[in-house]
C-alpha cells in the first residue's frame, strides 16, 4: 500500500475537500468535494485512482453541494451517516469501517454541530478528518445550549479514542495553519482546555469577546 492524502482548497467559506487513496490498489475516495468537485475529481485522476466513494462528513450545504457533480464524473457511490438527508447509497453508522484499497477508514458519529456529523479516522495512518467538529484552534458552531453540550460530548469522545499523535484535518481553513494534531489542540485550543461543561458553555457564549481579547480572527 502507498498512501495518498491531499487536502484541496475548494473555495466557499475557506472549505477543504480531501482525497484519500491507495496507489497500489489504484482506488481513492473524495471527501466533501463541495464548491469545486471538478478540481477534486481531477486530482484523483491525476493520481491514477478510480474513485469508489464520495463521502460527506456532514450534510450542511457547503459540504454536500458538490456531491451530484462528483458522482456524475466518477460513477462512485455516496457514503454518509445513515440518517443524512442525502439518502446515501452507503449508509454509515457509528463505528463502521470502509476500505480504500488496504486503507481502513473508521467512522465516529459526532453530533452537535450537525446531527449527521462524522469524524473519519484512519488509524493506520494516524490521521483524522474532523469536518466541522474540530478546527485548528476552534470548534464548530451550535444553534442551542443542548446542541453545544452534545458537541462537548462528541469532542470528549474524539479526545478519548484518537491517539494524541493523530493529525487533525478540518473542514475549513479557520485557524492559524491548515492542520494540527490532537496533542497540539489539547495544548492550545481554548475549547479543549475548558475544564468542565459549564466552562465550555461560557466560552461558547463569550466567544466573540474572547477572540477580541486575544487578537483572534
Amino acid at each position: 500500500m502507498r498512501f495518498i492524502f491531499e487536502q484541496i482548497r475548494t473555495g466557499g467559506d475557506r472549505n477543504f475537500a480531501y482525497l484519500v487513496g491507495d496507489r497500489d490498489a489504484a482506488e481513492g475516495v473524495l471527501i466533501d468535494p463541495s464548491y469545486d468537485p471538478d478540481a477534486v475529481v481531477e486530482r484523483s485522476r491525476a493520481q491514477g485512482l478510480a474513485t469508489t466513494h464520495v463521502i460527506n462528513t456532514h450534510g450542511h450545504p457547503d459540504h454536500v453541494n458538490g456531491n451530484e457533480r462528483a458522482l456524475e464524473l466518477t460513477g462512485a457511490r455516496l457514503a454518509a451517516y445513515r440518517e443524512a438527508e442525502s439518502h446515501p447509497e452507503v449508509a454509515l453508522d457509528d463505528g463502521d469501517e470502509l476500505k480504500v484499497g488496504s486503507i481502513t477508514m473508521r467512522f465516529l458519529h459526532t453530533p452537535g454541530h450537525c446531527p449527521d456529523h462524522l469524524v473519519i479516522h484512519l488509524p493506520g495512518q494516524s490521521t483524522a478528518i474532523t469536518g466541522d467538529l474540530l478546527f485548528v484552534g476552534k470548534i464548530g458552531g451550535t444553534a442551542s445550549e443542548e446542541l453545544a453540550l452534545l458537541e462537548y460530548e462528541s469532542l470528549q469522545r474524539v479526545l478519548r479514542e484518537l491517539p494524541p499523535e493523530t493529525t487533525v484535518w478540518p473542514g475549513h481553513d479557520y485557524g492559524c495553519r491548515p492542520s494540527s494534531t490532537i496533542d497540539l489542540e489539547l495544548a492550545t485550543n481554548p475549547f479543549l482546555l475548558a475544564g468542565s461543561r459549564e466552562e465550555f458553555l461560557r466560552l461558547k457564549s463569550d466567544w466573540g469577546e474572547f477572540k477580541a481579547r486575544h487578537g483572534l480572527k
